[in-house]
């Protein structure tokens, strides 16, 4: 990953972004310069869909992030966007441990919630973490500044939303989009 070039990114954080162009405030997808996933990713990719939880798995977009705790890296609570990208999201945690933190918002007064639940998810290096259902809808997720001992790299597969599928509204844009990140020529966007 570290021959390709790192771009700034929010937070403190550099990421490397092998998907298409999206404007998710006025539902546009551009094709542009996007290749496909990078080479590197292919036997991941394979060996992932061999896993019965992502039976079917077909990535679209990966975004590599690098965090460092030297320069407070992190990112906020957060919920992935729902319109273009699927059911599963699917990271994968390199170099170093970390804490993903999962919050929902409850505001239940006759169960007595009230406020913001938290759960600290220890992420070990090496690991796979797959959010899906409520994981994934309703729970934001987050990595905190203080979580960042040492340099982090994590990367993010997103598969495409039932209205790019076949049968989906945008299903001739799915299929462009699916074959385009399955050649796995890409390079950083």
């Amino acid at each position: 990953m570290d021959q390709d070039v790192w771009n700034p990114s929010q937070s403190g954080r550099r990421k490397q972004d092998y998907g298409p162009k999206v404007n998710f405030k006025k539902k546009k997808v551009r094709l542009a310069d996007f290749k496909g996933l990078p080479a590197l990713s292919q036997k991941l990719v394979l060996r992932m869909q061999q896993d019965p939880n992502l039976q079917g798995f077909q990535p679209v977009e990966q975004c590599n992030l690098d965090y460092h705790p030297q320069r407070g890296s992190a990112i906020d609570p957060h919920l992935d966007d729902s319109w273009l990208w699927g059911e599963r999201l699917v990271t994968v945690n390199m170099l170093s441990e970390t804490v993903l933190t999962m919050s929902l918002e409850e505001d239940l007064p006759e169960r007595g919630l009230v406020g913001v639940i938290r759960v600290a998810v220890r992420l070990p290096r090496r690991c796979l973490v797959v959010l899906y259902g409520e994981a994934r809808h309703r729970w934001k997720h987050a990595i905190h500044r203080e979580d960042i001992q040492e340099r982090r790299v994590c990367s993010t597969y997103r598969e495409l939303s039932a209205e790019f599928l076949p049968a989906g509204r945008q299903a001739d844009l799915g299929a462009k989009l699916l074959n385009m990140a399955l050649t796995f020529r890409g390079t950083p966007v």
